[in-house]
């Protein structure tokens, strides 16, 4: 282990003997008491020493014996402490390609920030690397979205859409002007494959060796294709942002593939909800939730899926760059093994307003997707078995810098 004191969080001694560590509410963390030759010490802890040195440095400045391996073991309790020789042999590649890495440092940084133990943030990264996402839809919502999660280092990014690209689909980031009139699905691809760090020749419909990084934009057979860690639903018409088809999603909800929806619907953005199928509420139980409020929404929603489609909808590029943020973050959250808060909700704000509102979706008895009675059975059983749907993800570890959780003898969250 190669020690280092998380970069990403600025340091200040609050008194002679009390240090802190970082300056937003979400992660400052203070640490005392702190005498000077201790205070000295950690700016050897910068990753350049193993622990042997370490203890060496220790015995040179008179620190006591055990001080070293305490000190380190409190900062790595705290969640202060990154490893830059840990992560694993997927993280050991990724730090030999020093061209990627350097692309994806302040992304690497926010990951120290929100996992706990030492090398887990590049052990995340790399292992963003070998993740699937397939987005459906490729107008200004979609295409920037698909760009933004293959510039955070997303292995394949493939996007599905039909038709060719219009004046009015184009945005910074995703479409551009160039692609005009060419087919939008591959219009999008090519976006992707410019906003990856990595920038591979593409793939041929060959099967890659096995390992081998896959190509973000790349497209595969289904035969082929590994299964698709997340899909996301960016639809250009608007009715289906605001009403999602349940039979359009209905494959995925039998697969067991999580889908997000995200979009933008007569000036109002959307985020939500994250499917987790058999756990949380999907397209079906927001349909069926809606009838229960309002019986005539089915009547409603015929209307208006019956109607003359609309060239352009009210989607300023403002919002549709916001919303696609928005609906990333949760994506790589998601895909980096948390539990972000669009599960079962979605998050809508519109203009000119711009305050976002949390809508949760509930499951519904009625709907065939399992997930009323899964919720019933959690609150049923007290047994703490884990998920299915989210073994996939791997268990998720509490965050020791979560509000309430215990924390190491001599640390507190700092008030600021």
């Amino acid at each position: 282990m190669h020690p280092m004191v998380k970069p990403a969080l600025r340091r200040g001694w609050r008194d002679l003997d009390t240090v802190q560590f970082g300056m937003t509410p979400a992660h400052a963390l203070t640490l005392g008491p702190v005498d000077t030759a201790t205070g000295g010490f950690l700016d050897l802890l910068n990753g350049t020493r193993g622990l042997p040195l370490l203890r060496e440095e220790g015995r040179r400045m008179d620190l006591p014996d055990g001080h070293v391996d305490t000190l380190i073991d409190r900062l790595a309790d705290a969640g202060l402490l990154d490893d830059t020789r840990g992560g694993g042999p997927a993280a050991d590649a990724l730090r030999e390609r020093t061209d990627v890495l350097d692309r994806l440092r302040p992304d690497l940084a926010t990951l120290s920030l929100t996992t706990a133990g030492p090398g887990d943030a590049l052990a995340r990264l790399a292992a963003r690397r070998a993740q699937r996402v397939q987005v459906r839809g490729a107008g200004r919502v979609g295409a920037l979205l698909a760009s933004v999660l293959s510039a955070a280092g997303v292995g394949e990014v493939d996007v599905r859409d039909t038709g060719r690209v219009e004046p009015w689909d184009v945005t910074p980031g995703g479409l551009p002007a160039e692609a005009l009139h060419e087919r939008r699905d591959e219009a999008a691809r090519a976006a992707v494959r410019r906003a990856a760090p990595d920038r591979r020749a593409r793939r041929s419909r060959t099967a890659p060796s096995p390992g081998a990084p896959v190509s973000p934009g790349s497209s595969r057979s289904s035969a082929e294709a590994p299964g698709l860690s997340l899909v996301i639903l960016a639809p250009r018409d608007d009715v289906a942002v605001h009403a999602p088809d349940p039979f359009s999603a209905g494959p995925l909800v039998a697969s067991g593939t999580p889908h997000l929806y995200a979009g933008v619907v007569e000036a109002t953005g959307v985020v939500g909800p994250l499917v987790l199928p058999g756990e949380t509420a999907c397209a079906g139980c927001l349909d069926q939730g809606r009838t229960d409020r309002d019986p005539v929404w089915p009547r409603l929603v015929a209307q208006w899926r019956s109607g003359r489609a609309r060239r352009t909808g009210a989607c300023d590029v403002a919002l549709a760059t916001t919303v696609a943020g928005l609906a990333a973050a949760h994506a790589l959250a998601f895909l980096d093994g948390e539990s972000p808060s669009g599960t079962g909700t979605r998050w809508e704000a519109s203009l000119p307003g711009l305050t976002w509102h949390s809508r949760p979706v509930w499951p519904h008895p009625a709907c065939a997707c399992g997930a009323a009675e899964a919720a019933r059975g959690e609150h049923s059983s007290g047994n703490g078995e884990p998920r299915a749907t989210m073994a996939v993800q791997g268990p998720r570890t509490q965050r020791p810098r979560e509000t309430g959780a215990a924390r190491p003898t001599g640390t507190w969250r700092a008030h600021v």
